[in-house]
């Protein structure tokens, strides 16, 4: 049992790792390389490893790789209370540890990626929420369980993904996600507006919980299980 339950935090660290450092570091390169990937190529970028670590760790620990995805399924019952710290504690290590792996890499950069307001800060907290409320929504509309996982799971939440970087990114730089943007905050130093990165995802995540189960009814949200 102990070894099943470590398989599963090690790969939440190993798929939140490899979103970081794929996504942010795209972020980099643009920047230092000539604007080469572009927005679109960057936003691709982030879109495409969540496919990736979707079909690769679905099946083991659900690839949430970000805090506000796994309380979102907390909300909607479909994961115990008791799971929540291990998970985001391993989803803000492999977070911290690509930033720092980046940093090394790229020690001239000023963000390494951190998510930065550009549209005003009320315009980010409120992008933040209803991006993330719309990741979430597709998240339980296609999950089993809190598994994210199935053949065309990876696309619907990596399209979403990409779609909402496109779309948020020039605003709030559309992260979606705390860990994201804890990790590079944290090693870069940008802490100013880190708060509307941890707190505007997590409220998008709740709100989606009520939407889905007025939808999809009881198959979307288990309350009784929650509580058991």
């Amino acid at each position: 049992m102990f070894s099943s339950r470590k398989n599963i935090y090690i790969a939440e660290a190993i798929g939140t790792f490899a979103l970081v450092f794929a996504g942010c570091g795209a972020i980099v390169v643009n920047d230092l390389f000539g604007a080469q990937l572009g927005h679109t190529g960057v936003s691709m970028v982030f879109g495409l490893i969540v496919m990736a670590m979707i079909y690769s760790i679905g099946n083991i620990s659900g690839a949430h790789i970000n805090p506000a995805v796994t309380l979102g399924f907390f909300f909607a019952g479909r994961i115990q209370k008791e799971e929540i710290l291990p998970y985001i504690t391993s989803q803000l290590f492999g977070a911290i540890l690509a930033a720092g792996l980046l940093k090394l890499l790229f020690s001239t950069h000023p963000t390494l990626g951190s998510t930065l307001p550009s549209g005003g800060i009320i315009n980010a907290f409120v992008f933040e929420i209803v991006l993330s409320f719309f990741l979430m929504f597709v998240i339980l509309n296609v999950s089993t369980g809190h598994m994210e996982k199935g053949i065309m799971a990876g696309v619907a939440i990596g399209g979403t993904v990409a779609l909402e970087a496109l779309m948020g990114g020039p605003v709030s730089g559309a992260s979606m996600n705390p860990a994201r943007s804890l990790g590079p905050a944290l090693v870069s130093g940008n802490l100013s507006t880190l708060w509307i990165y941890l707190t505007a995802p997590i409220i998008g995540t709740w709100l989606a919980r009520p939407t889905c189960r007025m939808i999809q009814g009881n198959e979307c949200c288990h309350v009784k299980d929650r509580a058991e």
